[in-house]
C-alpha cells in the first residue's frame, strides 16, 4: 500500500498525470479499490500544491470545500486510473485522451454511475465512446462535464427521452457527435443552429429526427387512410340511419318509423316460420324487434302509387296516435318503395274464433259484453279517424290475457273504404258471435251465401243457426233475436237502410242491459 501511495503522489505532482494511479500497482478491481483505499493525511496539501501549479484542474475550484470533496477527488483518481486502462489507452502514465468502452454493458453502466468521476473529469480526455452497450434511461448528462471533448459517441444503445441540445451546444470543442440507433424522442433539431454543426448521420434511427418512412406513413394516413376512414364511418352511419336506426340510441331515432331491413331482421327475412296468417292483400308475421319486443307485422302485398303511399303514411301516423282499451297499440309502420307494413304489439290472448269454441263462451251475456267492447272501439276509431277501416272477423279480434277485453288488432290502412263498409263488417261480426259460423273465404261470393243462409232461417227457425253451445233460456231468446236483427240490418244494402254507429251502440247497450235482467 505504501508503494501505491508513493506512485499516486508522484503522479499528482506531475503536470500531465495529475489524476492517475498506475494500474501496475492497483491489482484489485475499481470497486475494491474504492472500498479499501483512503487519502493520506497530507492529501489536501498536495491538492493545494497542484492547483498552484495548474489552476485549470477541475478540482481546483473546490479547494475550499468540505472534507467530503477531498474524498471525492481522491476516489475520482482511482476511477480515472482504472478507466484509462479499461479504455486501452497506450500510455496512461503520460496521458488519458480517450474513454472507450464498446460492447461491455456492465462495465459501461458501472463507470457511468460514478458521478464523482465525471464531476472531476480529466482535462486530457477528448473522446468518449460508449458504443453498443444496451444502456437505458435518459441521456447521460454527467458525461457533459467533460466540456473539452471533441468526440461523443453514444450509438447503438437504448437511451430514451430528449437529447439535451442546449447543454450539447455549450461544448464548443465538440466536432463529432453520434447518437444513432437509440430511442430518443423526436425534437426540432433540424430547425436549430445545433444541427448545422452535425449532419444527419449523427442521428440515424435515433428517434431525434423525423423518420422518413414514418413521416411518409403519417402523410399516407392523413391524406388517404384517414379520409377513407371518415368516408367509411359516414357511410356506415348513414347506412345505420337509413336501414337500421334501431341500432342508434333511442333519443336519436323516431321509434315509430321502421325500415324494411329492421322488419326483415325481426322476422328472419319474412320466413314461413314467422308467418301466422293471411287475409285479402295482407300477410301477418310475428316478429321480435331488436329491443326484444314481440310484435305483429302486417305486410301489405298490393303495389300502389306514390299518392297511395302518401295516404298510407298519413293514416299510419293517425293510427299510431290512437289509444283505446279495445285497440291493440300500434308501434309504428314502414312505408318504403319495396315494403308497406303496420307494426302492432303482439297479444298473447286467444282470438274470438278460438274462444267461441270453448266453454267460456257458453254465456250469451259474456258474448254481448265482448260485442259492446268492439262497438266502443269502432266508435272511437270513427270519431278520431273515419278513413281507417279494420278487420272484424272473429279470427282477427283478440281477447286480452288479463281482463278478457276484446281488442281490434288488424287495421286496413289505405284501403279506401268508408263508414258503410265498417258497419257492414260489424254486422257480419255480430252474426258470427251469435252463430259461431263464418263465411268460407275459399268460395266465391261467400259473404252473400252466408247472409242468405241466415235469412232463410230468420226469424222462425233461429234455433237452426244459433250456436248450440250457448245455454239460452226462453226469456233470453228474444234478446238474441233482436241482436240478429241488428246484424242483418247492418249488412243490408243499399247503405241507406243501415243504422248509424250511434244507433248501433245504443242498441247493443240496451241488449246488454236487458240480458242482465234475463240472466
Amino acid at each position: 500500500m505504501a508503494s501505491s501511495l508513493f506512485f499516486f503522489f508522484l503522479f499528482l505532482l506531475t503536470s500531465l498525470s495529475l489524476y492517475f494511479l498506475p494500474l501496475s500497482v492497483l491489482t484489485a478491481t475499481v470497486v475494491e479499490d474504492l472500498a479499501n483505499l483512503t487519502p493520506p493525511p497530507d492529501f489536501s496539501t498536495t491538492i493545494t500544491t497542484n492547483c498552484l501549479r495548474d489552476p485549470n484542474l477541475r478540482y481546483c475550484n473546490n479547494t475550499s470545500s468540505s472534507p467530503m470533496d477531498i474524498v471525492e477527488i481522491f476516489r475520482s483518481t482511482i476511477v480515472a486510473s482504472h478507466l484509462c486502462n479499461e479504455s486501452k489507452n497506450p500510455n496512461c502514465v503520460d496521458s488519458f485522451p480517450k474513454i472507450r468502452i464498446h460492447s461491455r454493458p456492465k462495465t459501461a453502466a458501472l463507470y457511468l454511475s460514478f458521478d464523482f468521476f465525471w464531476k472531476y473529469c480529466p482535462l486530457t480526455v477528448v473522446e468518449i465512446e460508449l458504443v453498443n452497450n444496451s444502456l437505458k434511461g435518459d441521456f447521460p448528462t454527467n458525461v457533459l462535464s467533460c466540456a473539452q471533448i471533441r468526440t461523443l459517441d453514444l450509438s447503438y444503445n437504448q437511451f430514451s427521452g430528449f437529447v439535451p441540445v442546449q447543454n450539447l451546444s455549450l461544448l464548443t470543442n465538440l466536432t463529432r457527435l453520434n447518437v444513432s440507433y437509440n430511442r430518443f424522442s423526436e425534437d426540432r433539431i433540424s430547425d436549430s443552429d445545433f444541427f448545422k454543426r452535425f449532419n444527419a448521420s449523427s442521428f440515424i434511427q435515433s428517434g431525434v429526427l423525423p423518420n422518413v418512412k414514418r413521416y411518409k406513413m403519417k402523410v399516407l394516413v392523413l391524406l388517404i387512410v384517414f379520409p377513407l376512414m371518415v368516408i367509411l364511418l359516414c357511410f356506415c352511419f348513414g347506412w345505420i340511419c337509413l336501414k337500421r336506426p334501431d341500432y342508434l340510441p333511442r333519443t336519436c331515432r323516431r321509434s315509430h318509423k321502421f325500415t324494411s331491413a329492421m322488419l326483415e331482421a325481426s322476422t328472419d327475412e319474412f320466413s314461413d316460420q314467422k308467418l301466422v296468417g293471411k287475409s285479402n292483400g295482407v300477410d301477418i308475421f310475428r316478429g321480435t324487434l331488436r329491443d326484444g319486443t314481440e310484435a305483429k307485422i302486417e305486410v301489405y302485398t298490393e303495389k300502389v302509387s306514390r299518392e297511395k303511399r302518401r295516404e298510407f303514411a298519413e293514416e299510419c301516423e293517425a293510427v299510431f296516435k290512437l289509444r283505446h282499451k279495445n285497440l291493440v297499440r300500434v308501434l309504428g309502420w314502414c312505408n318504403s318503395r319495396s315494403l308497406r307494413a303496420l307494426v302492432t304489439e303482439w297479444t298473447n290472448g286467444e282470438n274470438l274464433e278460438t274462444w267461441l269454441s270453448s266453454s267460456s263462451a257458453s254465456s250469451w251475456r259474456r258474448r254481448l259484453r265482448v260485442v259492446m267492447g268492439v262497438v266502443e272501439g269502432i266508435c272511437y276509431l270513427s270519431d278520431q279517424w273515419p278513413e281507417i277501416t279494420f278487420d272484424l272477423r272473429t279470427s282477427s279480434v283478440l281477447l286480452s290475457a288479463d281482463d278478457q277485453a276484446p281488442l281490434i288488432s288488424q287495421f286496413k290502412i289505405g284501403d279506401g273504404t268508408n263508414l258503410s263498409t265498417n258497419i257492414f263488417n260489424f254486422g257480419l261480426f255480430l252474426l258470427e258471435m251469435i252463430t259461431n259460423l263464418r263465411p268460407d273465404e275459399e268460395q266465391e261470393d261467400s259473404e252473400r251465401r252466408y247472409l242468405e243462409y241466415i235469412r232463410v232461417h230468420y226469424p222462425d227457425n233461429l234455433e237452426r243457426v244459433i250456436d248450440e253451445k250457448m245455454k239460452i233460456e226462453e226469456k233470453a231468446l228474444e234478446n238474441v233475436k233482436q241482436a240478429m236483427t241488428l246484424g242483418l240490418m247492418c249488412t243490408d244494402k243499399p247503405p241507406l237502410k243501415q243504422p248509424s254507429l250511434t244507433q248501433i251502440y245504443d242498441m247493443v247497450v240496451s241488449l246488454y242491459e236487458s240480458s242482465s235482467r234475463h240472466h
